[in-house]
């Protein structure tokens, strides 16, 4: 378990009461998104674009915190501040369990066990064909990730989720009729209400703002023996930080998901030098390193090192 061998200094606990930060937030991610749908035509496209985007990107962190028990202790409160698709692609419930499960530390980056590892077994790289390897291994660099990443992952998991429904797997069914209910929802407003074309809505949120959810996810996780060392940190994070509510401090937040976004800072802060000893040092100095070193340089070899081999 992250901490075991390491000397932390916690915080002084909230106790389980309405974290007022988050639900700010929230009424500026939705005030946000509300007022550039409704607004659009009035906006140039790189305008639109990267509010589009950072909308995007931003309610999906919100969903992150509310799937951590934030910000209430009522979890029916907490889920309709972050149930709404927004990125259309993603039920919440299926990304609430599955990143449960990337938070099980001794699996991350199996890909077997972890849920939002990009690392392949060799059985898994060579059923890909050629086609599906070129796709895989460019989303190893920073470039290939945010360019074709969003496609890959979507339509992957549309397909999977599709499939479950029409094997009729347990619940599947059930997750999909509530996603197109909540989809048919932002569509309402988005191209009835606000008159924008939906691939308008596609080209100016959703895949930019993919893009960018991608850059914080990029360099979050890396292979390694030790499971604290598969962990990284992105520090001075000054404008992205915020966007990813300070996950950029990926270590800390593994190691104490409770802790709202607002008070990881000080956390980390307070325990800077142990947590870099902890994750064996993989610390960037911020997203323009990763960009220097990843933009067209790959991160890792897709291969899980634990099942480079057919015999694995």
């Amino acid at each position: 378990m992250l901490g075991d061998g390491v000397d932390i200094v916690d915080l002084p606990p909230l106790g389980r009461r309405t974290e007022w930060p988050t639900i700010v937030l929230a009424i500026v991610i939705y005030g946000l998104w509300f007022g550039t749908t409704l607004f659009w035509r009035n906006l140039p496209w790189w305008a639109l674009a990267g509010l589009g985007a950072w909308t995007i990107a931003w309610q999906m962190n919100l969903q992150h915190e509310v799937i951590h028990g934030h910000p209430t202790p009522n979890r029916f409160v907490n889920e309709a501040l972050g149930i709404w698709p927004l990125s259309l692609w993603l039920p919440f419930s299926t990304y609430r369990s599955t990143h449960l499960r990337h938070h099980q530390d001794a699996n991350l980056t199996d890909p077997f066990e972890d849920p939002e590892s990009y690392y392949w077994t060799a059985a898994g790289w060579t059923s890909l064909g050629p086609i599906g390897r070129a796709l895989a291994q460019a989303q190893s660099t920073l470039l290939g990730r945010m360019v074709l990443g969003p496609a890959w992952l979507m339509t992957r998991h549309v397909g999977r989720e599709v499939g479950g429904a029409w094997r009729d797997n347990p619940g599947a069914r059930a997750v999909l009729f509530w996603h197109f209910l909540q989809c048919a929802s932002v569509l309402i407003w988005v191209t009835g209400v606000c008159g924008m074309p939906f691939w308008v809505y596609l080209a100016a949120f959703v895949y930019p703002g993919m893009s960018l959810a991608m850059l914080r996810s990029f360099a979050e996780h890396r292979a390694s023996p030790e499971a604290n060392e598969r962990t990284a940190i992105v520090e001075n994070a000054t404008i992205l930080g915020p966007l990813f509510l300070f996950n950029n401090l990926h270590v800390a937040h593994h190691m104490r998901g409770g802790l709202p976004w607002y008070r990881l800072p000080t956390f980390y802060r307070l325990n800077r030098a142990a947590l870099i000893e902890l994750n064996g040092g993989l610390v960037y100095d911020s997203y323009l390193e990763v960009a220097r070193r990843y933009l067209l340089k790959p991160h890792d070899s897709p291969l899980h090192p634990a099942w480079s081999s057919p015999a694995a």
